[in-house]
């Protein structure tokens, strides 16, 4: 009861519309995730066909089909449904996911199944919408906003954005701030996608220029060494 209690409350700390931790019990999510516990068990029994058995009737009580191979940590919340989570992902402690996400595999080159669903560190932030795709690595902390599509890894208290995901630019040049943002992407001036393209052509513009003053440093260094040697 006590992880229970601990489960329900740290769905209430990110989720500010439930009242009561009974009216929590009511989501979708909640009852996915439990079913997926039971399929899990019976996936790593062997016994395949009741977890399939389990995970269809989950997929059609909640619109939420979780793989029965998947691994899932603890206080995992799924806000809403329709979400897709393939056999070989992995998801850590504290994780939060949004409507309509996919975790979603590649298939191997040689035709042989293993690790091709992603990893999702602990406390990472999946937004509505977002696709992560083949054997890659969701950092901790890390953000991934609406309708991004992820294919590489992504590196720990990072923000993505976009098609294909790229880091956005952040306050400070710092990771997140520890607070819970929903959705994954902070809703602010900075980010908003007609001010983004500008902040991330400073950085370019930046990195360029401290590239340029090493090369030339580097330069008057070698004419200095030539005139010491003549």
């Amino acid at each position: 009861m006590s992880r229970l209690t601990d489960y329900l409350d740290s769905i209430r700390a990110r989720d500010p519309a439930p009242h009561s931790r009974l009216e929590v019990l009511t989501y979708p999510g909640v009852w996915a995730v439990a079913y997926h516990r039971v399929a899990h068990r019976l996936y790593r029994g062997k016994w395949y066909l009741a977890a399939r058995i389990v995970n269809h009737w989950s997929r059609m009580l909640t619109a939420i089909d979780i793989h029965p191979g998947a691994t899932i940590g603890r206080n995992f919340f799924i806000d809403h449904g329709f979400v897709v989570i393939g056999e070989t992902a992995e998801i850590g402690d504290d994780v939060t996911i949004y409507q309509c996400v996919t975790l979603g595999g590649t298939s191997p080159d040689n035709g042989v199944a293993g690790k091709r669903h992603p990893t999702i560190a602990d406390g990472a932030i999946i937004g509505s919408g977002a696709q992560v795709l083949g054997p890659i690595t969701v950092g901790p902390r890390a953000r991934v906003g609406a309708n991004a599509v992820v294919t590489r890894d992504v590196a720990p208290g990072a923000v993505m954005v976009g098609i294909p995901a790229r880091p956005t630019v952040v306050e400070g040049g710092a990771a997140p701030e520890p607070r819970f943002v929903p959705y994954g992407t902070p809703c602010r001036e900075l980010f908003d996608p007609a001010t983004q393209k500008v902040e991330s052509l400073r950085c370019e513009l930046e990195t360029m220029k401290k590239r340029l003053d090493a090369l030339l440093e580097e330069q008057q260094q070698d004419v200095a060494q030539e005139r010491d040697r003549a």
